[in-house]
């Protein structure tokens, strides 16, 4: 049997985090930069995203960021807009809850952005006056059955 060469195995390499609990500064968008929601994970370091400007692009997971920041659907993150290609870009960053917060609170999220919430819909207003999907029986109704 081969020896072990290496410095350790992948319970080390995942004890790598102790320092995203702490404070941060809050990093706001720059010019070629813009905020997003993400609508769905599509795999392979991809991912689709609406944008705050009104579009949907296809974004790619950067490889500092890649399997060591957890990006789940409808978090907001920072893209990094490309100048050939408007329908893709990069992300950049990933906010924190209490980060993206302090954004809207500053007033760089509109206020149709809805926060912390897995399902993404809040960037359209489709909305269909808070109706839900379940039907609901009388007393009597359930007697005949």
């Amino acid at each position: 049997m081969p020896k072990n060469k290496g410095k350790g195995g992948k319970n080390r390499k995942r004890g790598k985090n102790e320092a995203d609990d702490e404070k941060r500064e809050l990093v706001f968008k720059e010019d070629g930069q813009e905020y997003a929601q993400i609508l769905k994970m599509l795999g392979n370091g991809r991912l689709e995203a609406m944008c705050i400007d009104g579009s949907k692009r296809l974004c790619h997971i950067r490889g500092k960021m890649h399997k060591k920041v957890w990006i789940a659907a409808g978090d907001i993150v920072l893209v990094g807009l490309r100048d050939y290609q408007d329908e893709k870009a990069d992300v950049i960053l990933k906010y924190m809850p209490d980060e993206a917060r302090l954004l809207k609170a500053y007033g760089e999220l509109p206020d149709n952005v809805r926060l912390n919430e897995g399902v993404v819909g809040g960037m359209d207003d489709d909305d269909d006056g808070g109706v839900d999907d379940y039907i609901e029986f009388e007393d009597e109704d359930i007697d005949k059955i």
